[in-house]
């Protein structure tokens, strides 16, 4: 069974090009570094689920994010502003370089600053944007405890970061900023 880390431990882990389970707004996430291919990659075979699908960034500031992404004109960028940090996933357009395996081949990436403490500060310890993708396997309803998480998925993570979810009682809204439509919840 995979070890639990404090948040030191986990940004090390993560740093060092490991894939780390985390609490976040509504369900444990699965993160990495988006840029090493390494990470990802196997990040998806734990998931069973395509590159094609691309994948969401967390940040704790807007500098991390626009690493990835760029933020549209007004009014639209106001809007967006409006709701981070929290709960909103928004797909922006991407800027040139970004790996395909974050975007899924599209010239778009879904992010959001986070709200949740514990995913905002393993960002800020790390310095970086990071993946986070549903603990579990695709198909599959994502979870919500860490004991169930250590046991289904565990033995295939370099470490579970174990706390509080943030109180949704669904996955985070996305919206797509190019027309303001809700992709999923709200």
């Amino acid at each position: 069974m995979t070890s639990k880390l404090n948040l030191d431990r986990a940004a090390r882990t993560i740093l060092a090009g490991g894939i780390v389970a985390y609490p976040t707004e509504a369900v444990y996430g699965l993160g990495c570094l988006p840029e090493l291919g390494d990470a990802v990659l196997r990040l998806l075979a734990i998931k069973q689920r395509s590159w094609r699908k691309g994948l969401l960034l967390i940040g704790a500031d807007l500098k991390q994010l626009e690493r990835f992404v760029e933020l549209p004109p007004e009014p639209r960028r106001s809007e967006i502003l409006a709701t981070w940090p929290g709960p909103t996933t928004w797909v922006l357009a991407s800027r040139p370089g970004v790996p395909s395996w974050i975007t899924g081949g599209r010239d778009s990436v879904a992010v959001r600053l986070t709200s949740h403490p514990l995913a905002r500060a393993l960002c800020v310890r790390t310095g970086q944007a990071l993946v986070s993708t549903s603990a579990n396997v695709s198909e599959r309803p994502p979870l919500k405890d860490a004991l169930r998480l250590r046991r289904q998925l565990g033995p295939l993570l370099d470490g579970v970061l174990v706390g509080e979810l943030g109180g949704l009682s669904k996955p985070t809204t996305i919206r797509d900023a190019r027309t303001g439509e809700v992709l999923r919840g709200g």
